[in-house]
């Protein structure tokens, strides 16, 4: 159950967290899972909605036709096509890839 602001047995979780984490007992995603479950979800990332020229710059800066693009996505790359011309916009799994892709490049699907 999400939290506003965390509650004294939370406080101190998360400070041990990140205490182990400075010292390298905890790798960050276990401390992400931690932080993520204890805060509210404010603090998580969210998917930003992507607009078609913005599509069109992360494949070309990744130097990957549509088809490529559309199999990192899982998706046709007819629905590539679409996401480029501003027919559709991305949604669910495809939106939030695409963020991944927009903030950590396409190595971060690889």
């Amino acid at each position: 159950m999400p939290m506003n602001k965390p509650n004294r047995l939370a406080s101190e979780l998360l400070e041990m967290a990140d205490a182990q984490r400075r010292l390298g007992l905890m790798d960050e995603a276990t401390h992400q899972k931690i932080t993520a479950r204890h805060l509210a979800s404010a603090t998580l990332p969210t998917a930003e909605p992507i607009t078609a020229e913005q599509v069109r710059a992360m494949r070309e800066k990744a130097h990957l036709s549509q088809a490529a693009l559309a199999r990192y996505l899982n998706m046709t790359s007819g629905y590539v096509s679409q996401l480029e011309r501003g027919a559709t916009q991305a949604t669910g799994p495809a939106l939030a890839l695409l963020n991944v892709i927009r903030r950590k490049g396409i190595e971060a699907l690889t």
